[in-house]
């Protein structure tokens, strides 16, 4: 899943970007949205769903006629990118987030945003070859995964007919090892090269009799403890041809792909070489 997120003050015409950038992605693919809003309540504490809320409940979901309508206590913008890429959504769209590091498309209307990390493009005029520029660098963003968005690229697989099986590996950082206590780690990699190593793996291991899909996602940037790394999904036809083949993945990708982890412990901090 395309992920990017579009700021800029008040009443410089965020929404109509938004807008103008659905109307172009959605002939490429299927849009999710998130709208950033500080001040707005969705829940009224007089309506049923209100109650279910007031009385404890995690996630409430109101179904009508038009569709169906849920509120969480999550206020993550990461939860909520989360769940629209394990829907199999192909891109997203954040109105707002300044305070991100999601990469940001700018409505320039005067100082004070440039100083904002991870932007990717600047717009002023809202015309028709601007907004074709801006889909242009969206489609060419780095991609959002989850395991669930992986699991369900692997049943798009036409193949996935012939399969019994789907293997899962899910790398995360452990946060004690022996005395030692994690803060976090962070992790560097030269993208294009890197992906390239995956897609060989990938392809690599397809090519094993019964093994109809593979999938390999890295994670780069800082991690926190218990927080997802890496993610890795084999589809099979049979459970004994799965398991091997999902062995071999993780070891190749640790061996092959370079990707270089930095280790932070409350006792100092270095870089950690596996090999």
């Amino acid at each position: 899943m395309k992920v990017v997120s579009v700021v800029g003050y008040k009443n410089t015409g965020k929404t109509d970007i938004v807008t103008k950038i659905i109307r172009k992605l959605v002939k490429k693919g299927s849009v999710g949205t998130i709208k950033h809003m500080r001040s707005h309540e969705f829940i009224d504490p007089d309506t049923d769903t209100g109650k279910h809320f007031a009385a404890g409940a995690e996630i409430v979901s109101g179904i009508v006629n038009s569709g169906v309508i849920t509120y969480s206590k999550s206020s993550s913008i990461e939860d909520s990118l989360n769940t629209l890429a394990d829907n199999g959504i192909d891109f997203a769209i954040v109105e707002g987030g300044k305070e991100t590091d999601l990469p940001k498309i700018i409505i320039e209307n005067g100082s004070g945003l440039c100083d904002l990390t991870n932007i990717v493009a600047k717009i002023s005029l809202h015309e028709e070859q601007e907004i074709e520029y801006l889909v242009e660098i969206i489609l060419s963003l780095p991609d959002w995964e989850t395991l669930g968005s992986l699991i369900k690229k692997a049943k798009l697989n036409p193949d996935i007919k012939e399969c019994g099986a789907i293997g899962t590996f899910t790398g995360i950082v452990r946060e004690q090892t022996g005395n030692l206590k994690t803060r976090m780690l962070v992790f560097e990699k030269y993208e294009d090269v890197a992906e390239q190593k995956i897609q060989d793996i990938c392809k690599s291991l397809k090519q094993k009799e019964g093994i109809n899909e593979v999938l390999i996602h890295h994670k780069s940037g800082m991690i926190k403890p218990g927080q997802d790394i890496v993610y890795i999904v084999i589809a099979a036809s049979h459970r004994h041809q799965l398991f091997p083949a999902l062995s071999e993945a993780i070891e190749r990708l640790k061996a092959e792909v370079p990707v270089w982890k930095k280790e932070f412990t409350f006792d100092g901090e270095y870089w950690v070489h596996d090999k």
